[in-house]
């Protein structure tokens, strides 16, 4: 058999690994059962794509985001891969068909943890000899299972108990609580353990306090003006996502917003949009950034208290993936921990929707009306129904109580790092039960930072022309 680094060259054209990568490829041709940790850019997907030119059997990648899978598919096609698939809401009827029946040709396929709960799915997987199941993005086990896609804490219910393929947990962060839980809820078996640390130093944090929401949005659009990106917004509202939008297009930066209220073909042209380079600045709600990649971002800018820290280290993650220095700066003013609160716990189950959900039993009618009669949000709906399936009503209730102050912890926690008169860098390392070696120069906003050493200054260039948005170029298009 070829070496690694043979292997490596001839099917993706790098001459050597990047820190950790070829312990865990080793450890997932064992046969062992792997949980990885590497920060954002250090190349997690090779651990899996690599393999699968040595294991006998097609790969299963379990992956949270559309966007997520069609990326990586792309990705893989770049690399010359044709046997790749991705089981999503874009198959749709004969397509969906012609996949099922071949399945078993493919060298990888990626799937979303609700089209895994499906029964003719199970069906079709269960005549499949995997060689390996990947899980991306395994923190959201932890973090999504019990409060947003409890599905993720159902994936391994399919998977045959004897002769299992080993399981290869992928991840950017995650604490000793979230290791535990990816190990529970995967029924890992003495896991190979690879966690990298968090800290990238040419990542630069900063923290801007203002007085008000409006003088918080004029400094952020101010800031944009006098430097260069490109960059990502981060905001709690699709409504905030469209205002930053038009504020920078109106001073002739190329912008766009982003967020699930969206049609699924529009995201995708606007992430190909800056991808390519022809968006300077994304004004996008957490519905972006899983799986973009983006190596030359140079800003991530918050306006808003994020929901938890890992949330918050996922996000600026996204910048710098390419090494060179970038800035993460969150900007917040009075009254934004209230609502993070709200917006975090806006779609966390009630009291009363425990009563209903008994009662449209009670009556035998199915409780999915509560979404079609507008009484829970469909995000709601699916919380309640997976403990109303594990635990007695009164227990339901208590564990949605226990999940309410769980979450508004977790804002607490980002608000002490926050407010805190401590490195934020230092903090967040320790968080993830980690420690700070070394801090950079301009490390943060309590050590001291300085824009002008880590990015460029605007050039404003006159009469420079605009690229025409998607939108306008299709028009263009049109008889």
């Amino acid at each position: 058999m070829l070496e690694l680094e043979q292997l490596l060259q001839q099917h993706f054209g790098y001459t050597t690994f990047r820190s950790g990568q070829k312990e865990v490829i080793e450890a997932v041709l064992e046969g062992r059962d792997v949980i990885a940790l590497l920060p954002t850019g250090m190349g997690k997907s090779l651990c899996y794509q690599l393999p699968g030119y040595i294991l006998k059997g097609p790969i299963l990648i379990i992956s949270p985001l559309l966007s997520l899978m069609q990326d990586q598919v792309e990705q893989l096609k770049r690399f010359g891969e044709k046997r790749v698939v991705a089981l999503n809401s874009f198959l749709q009827g004969i397509e969906k068909q012609m996949v099922l029946q071949r399945l078993s040709s493919y060298r990888f396929i990626f799937i979303s943890p609700e089209m895994l709960a499906m029964p003719i799915i199970q069906s079709v997987f269960q005549q499949l000899r995997f060689s390996l199941i990947v899980v991306d993005e395994a923190h959201c086990i932890s973090q999504w299972g019990f409060d947003f896609r409890p599905d993720y804490l159902k994936i391994t219910e399919w998977i045959p108990k004897q002769q299992r393929p080993p399981i290869l947990a992928l991840s950017a962060t995650a604490t000793k609580k979230v290791v535990h839980d990816m190990k529970t809820y995967l029924h890992m078996v003495q896991p190979f353990e690879y966690i990298h640390s968090v800290e990238r130093a040419n990542l630069h944090y900063d923290v801007v306090r203002t007085q008000s929401v409006d003088e918080k949005f004029d400094w952020i659009i101010h800031h944009i003006l006098q430097s260069e990106g490109p960059g990502i917004i981060y905001t709690q509202s699709r409504k905030k996502t469209v205002a930053f939008a038009e504020a920078l297009t109106g001073h002739h930066i190329r912008a766009a917003a982003y967020h699930a209220g969206m049609e699924a073909l529009d995201r995708q042209f606007i992430q190909q949009q800056f991808l390519a380079g022809e968006l300077e600045w994304i004004c996008a709600t957490t519905a972006f950034g899983m799986g973009i990649h983006k190596e030359n971002v140079r800003q991530v800018i918050h306006d808003h208290i994020p929901a938890t820290i890992a949330n918050y280290m996922q996000e600026v993650g996204r910048a710098g993936r390419d090494g060179h220095d970038a800035l993460a700066i969150l900007v917040y003013s009075p009254n934004d921990e209230e609502y993070t609160q709200y917006v975090v716990t806006a779609d966390l189950p009630l009291e009363c929707h425990v009563d209903l959900y008994k009662e449209y039993v009670k009556q035998g009618e199915n409780p999915k009306k509560m979404i079609d009669l507008q009484q829970i949000s469909e995000t709601g709906y699916r919380v309640l129904s997976y403990w109303m399936e594990q635990l007695s009503p009164d227990k339901v209730i208590q564990k949605l109580d226990n999940l309410r102050q769980q979450k508004i912890e977790q804002i607490l926690q980002v608000v002490a790092l926050v407010k805190g008169e401590h490195c934020l860098r230092e903090q967040l390392t320790i968080y993830f039960d980690q420690k700070l070696e070394q801090k950079p120069p301009n490390c943060c906003h309590y050590c001291g930072i300085h824009y002008d050493e880590i990015i460029h200054p605007r050039k404003t260039i006159i009469g420079q022309k605009e690229l025409p948005t998607w939108v306008e170029r299709l028009h263009s298009l049109l008889p």
